[in-house]
């Protein structure tokens, strides 16, 4: 039986054809970048940003890897497939609430005054996926201002982004 367990996956994989999708490159720095977060003790907050732009950025390689439309909205559901499997099985793991505390008007326990307790950990991983989804669209614009595309521009701009957001939530938090 544990043949069979491992033997699948290999055989899966060695008989998948060559995927020319989304970033497999983005994907895999990425991830390596949460590992590296990890190892060093950064803060949960950006290990969820670097998880959830791990979800996106595989989900939108595999949904640009198949080559029929099966439903509509299919890479729509795809990525959002890919995130939630990646990012809910994780939130236990890198788990962040922080307080927001809201005083505007009224007396405490009203609508607008009143401390509401915010899961850090999901709304980065949301955000992480924003800035996976974002990066394309924004290496088309330079490549647009500049007249020609640089080597790895989108992969630099990712991580570059992504990095960027990293720090400042450590900082920040």
């Amino acid at each position: 039986m544990k043949t069979k367990i491992f033997v699948t996956p290999v055989v899966a994989l060695l008989a998948s054809r060559v995927v020319h999708a989304h970033c497999p490159l983005c994907t895999a720095g990425i991830m390596a970048v949460a590992g590296g977060a990890t190892y060093f003790g950064v803060n949960k907050v950006v290990i969820a940003l670097l998880v959830g732009a791990f979800g996106a950025s595989t989900g939108l390689w595999v949904a640009r890897s198949l080559k029929k439309e099966y439903f509509r909205f299919q890479k729509s559901v795809v990525v959002l497939s890919s995130f939630l499997l990646t990012v809910v099985p994780l939130l236990p793991f890198i788990y962040a609430i922080y307080p927001l505390q809201i005083s505007f008007a009224g007396d405490y326990g009203s609508l607008l005054n009143r401390t509401y307790v915010l899961n850090a950990s999901l709304l980065s991983s949301v955000f992480g996926a924003w800035i996976v989804a974002v990066a394309p669209w924004l290496s088309s614009r330079i490549t647009n201002l500049r007249g020609s595309h640089l080597p790895f521009q989108g992969i630099g701009l990712t991580l570059l982004m992504l990095i960027a957001t990293s720090i400042v939530i450590q900082v920040g938090l």
